[in-house]
């Protein structure tokens, strides 16, 4: 330990607070609290026989050489410091704590129990917006098949609300049987609230509580001699009990619970997740991390935390496989935020133990098939670095590709693969500014010295490899562009061209700068399949930018040009008719209806749009 760091060491507080760890370039690396701060940080810089010493792992000696600094605050209580270090952690995103990120991967489905006939939407990112959330769903195809099972089963309408609202006549849906054509029917409402109560319970996991009601009704319509009605209660009972036949059932109590497990070794770890809803096993989902400077215990507790701050669905028991020192204080937390008490357990024996050995199979197995992708990812990687003459492992490729149609909007677009894998959110969208005619080479300078464009602020990070989408020419041109930004050297530069079929050319070409023949990879093709899909990807990317830019451009030079019309008007007017050609085909008397709308500028949107369709 330094002597900055012991001096700053012996004027710590015994008080409850957050400390901030900071690196040798003043950036904070690690956010964490304790009931005593002089306590937990002398565990961490003091070095000595004694046994936290000892016990302190790998990696955590290995991360604690890089702290040169760290700040402390104090608060009234262990709670304060709770709330304060998920705060500060959603804040400053520390790169050694534990961050779960935005869940955009997993689906999940929104009732908007506000509306009169509300309906399932499959969403990205939860609202706090008062509708009923359903999920995370494993995958899109968990989504689709629960969406399916239910439009076959309920009969809650379909189409969107904005469809829902133009509709004149009801869709094929209802002619199926599948709707209650709520579009356009006088339906009763308390049997259209008696079917979104069944979806609620039978997304909420109380399948069997369900049928048990279904049942009932099927009885009492048979009674009361309805058979069709009887019959269809029956063909709902079936389609369910299909269902439910295929859920594992893993506990005789029938509580919903969530089983936590975490499994790392000094560079990974992973928390996996079974979702246990009335007694049946839900799904399983895996969160992966790379080295962190807490321990499982602590890993598990930020993790718990901001997990249940990003969903809406809280069980009664949440079960753990590691004991967490915050145990209480997340127990209350949960508890307040549900309205109902929570209970954490970490058991030894009996049937959570079991689901926790469950749970700690699935992490360690997940665990092995990451280790087992990182090696497959790093052999491949050792493979291209030696078959293009590279210094170092191409961790890091950049590739570039333009997109445009005869010059009109051209857009340049950068997609980043990190340890051969898509690194989406490093992902980059250059509008070309300064091109005013069509010029491939041109668009593609541009947005190189924007990439590299020196930063007084931000260091800049260089890639290992850039590709860009081109042969020889734009390989050449872009060689020069590198050399006039002093950039020659920094990492290698490739270009990937497509296959030549009419010359007979059987695969596409890697082009090097001051190599007249393509790289030959006859031997090793999965590296060629490799660099292919880093160019398909880029490509998907440049392409889906361009399309947004072009109906962004439309919408502007339809509306935008009016005299009187900003942003909300035109807003207003879209969300109103609906499109473009539905506001054109609209008289003036129509247009001037709306609120801010008065007949002049009804005359000059009218005007403006006959000159842009002519």
């Amino acid at each position: 330990m330094s002597d900055i760091l012991a001096e700053k060491l012996s004027g710590v507080t015994s008080s409850p607070g957050v400390y901030l760890m900071k690196d040798a370039g003043g950036e904070i690396i690690y956010v964490g609290k304790a009931l005593n701060l002089k306590k937990r940080l002398s565990s961490y810089f003091i070095s000595s026989e004694s046994n936290t010493q000892q016990q302190m792992n790998l990696k955590t000696g290995v991360l604690i050489k890089k702290i040169v600094s760290f700040e402390t605050i104090i608060t009234g209580t262990e709670k304060e410091a709770l709330i304060l270090e998920s705060n500060l952690i959603k804040k400053y995103k520390p790169r050694y704590n534990v961050i779960l990120k935005d869940d955009k991967r997993y689906p999940s489905l929104r009732l908007d129990i506000k509306s009169k006939y509300p309906n399932l939407k499959v969403i990205r990112i939860p609202k706090n917006d008062k509708a009923m959330y359903f999920g995370p769903f494993s995958s899109a195809g968990a989504v689709r098949q629960t969406l399916k099972l239910i439009h076959k089963t309920f009969k809650l309408r379909k189409c969107t609300t904005g469809a829902f609202r133009k509709r004149t006549r009801p869709c094929l849906n209802y002619q199926m049987g599948m709707c209650f054509g709520p579009c356009c029917n006088e339906i009763d409402q308390s049997m259209y609230e008696e079917a979104v109560k069944e979806v609620i319970l039978f997304l909420k996991g109380r399948t069997p509580a369900l049928i048990k009601e279904i049942k009932d009704k099927m009885q009492k319509a048979s009674q009361a001699q309805d058979y069709e009605l009887a019959a269809a209660y029956r063909d709902k009972m079936y389609s369910i009990r299909q269902t439910l036949e295929k859920q594992v059932a893993v506990t005789a109590d029938f509580m919903d619970k969530d089983v936590f497990a975490v499994i790392g070794d000094n560079e990974h770890s992973v928390i996996t997740l079974l979702t246990v809803r009335s007694g049946y096993l839900q799904g399983t989902r895996h969160f992966g991390f790379k080295a962190t400077i807490s321990s499982d215990s602590e890993m598990l507790g930020g993790f718990i935390r901001q997990y249940y701050e990003k969903t809406n669905i809280i069980p009664h028991e949440v079960i753990v496989s590691t004991a967490m020192e915050d145990t209480p204080l997340i127990e209350e937390w949960l508890t307040d935020i549900k309205g109902e008490k929570v209970r954490i357990y970490e058991p030894k024996k009996g049937e959570r133990f079991e689901l926790v050995k469950m749970a700690i199979q699935n992490a360690e197995n997940e665990l092995n098939e990451i280790i087992s992708s990182i090696t497959s990812s790093t052999d491949l990687l050792s493979r291209l670095q030696k078959r293009l003459g590279m210094d170092r492992m191409p961790v890091r490729i950049e590739c570039f590709d333009n997109s445009n149609i005869s010059g009109k909007n051209p857009v340049s677009a950068m997609v980043v693969f990190e340890n051969a894998k898509p690194a989406k959110s490093l992902y980059r969208k250059y509008s070309i500014k300064t091109v005013p005619e069509h010029n491939d080479y041109a668009y593609m300078a541009e947005a190189l010295t924007r990439r590299f464009r020196i930063n007084k602020e931000k260091e800049i990070t260089y890639p290992d490899l850039l590709m860009i989408d081109g042969g020889k020419g734009h390989i050449n041109i872009v060689y020069n562009i590198l050399n006039e930004m002093n950039l020659t050297g920094k990492f290698e530069l490739i270009g990937i061209a497509k296959k030549d079929e009419a010359r007979g050319e059987l695969e596409d070409k890697i082009y090097q700068p001051g190599r007249s023949n393509p790289v030959n990879f006859t031997r090793e093709r999965d590296l060629l399949f490799f660099l292919e899909r880093i160019r398909d990807e880029t490509h998907r990317f440049a392409i889906s930018f361009h399309r947004k830019q072009i109906r962004k451009k439309s919408i502007h030079s339809a509306l935008d040009d009016v005299n009187g019309i900003g942003k909300k008007k035109k807003e207003m007017l879209l969300k109103h008719f609906g499109s473009i050609k539905k506001i054109r085909a609209a008289t003036p008397e129509e247009l001037s209806s709306l609120p801010g709308i008065t007949v002049e500028i009804a005359n000059a949107i009218k005007e403006v749009l006959k000159i842009e369709e002519s």
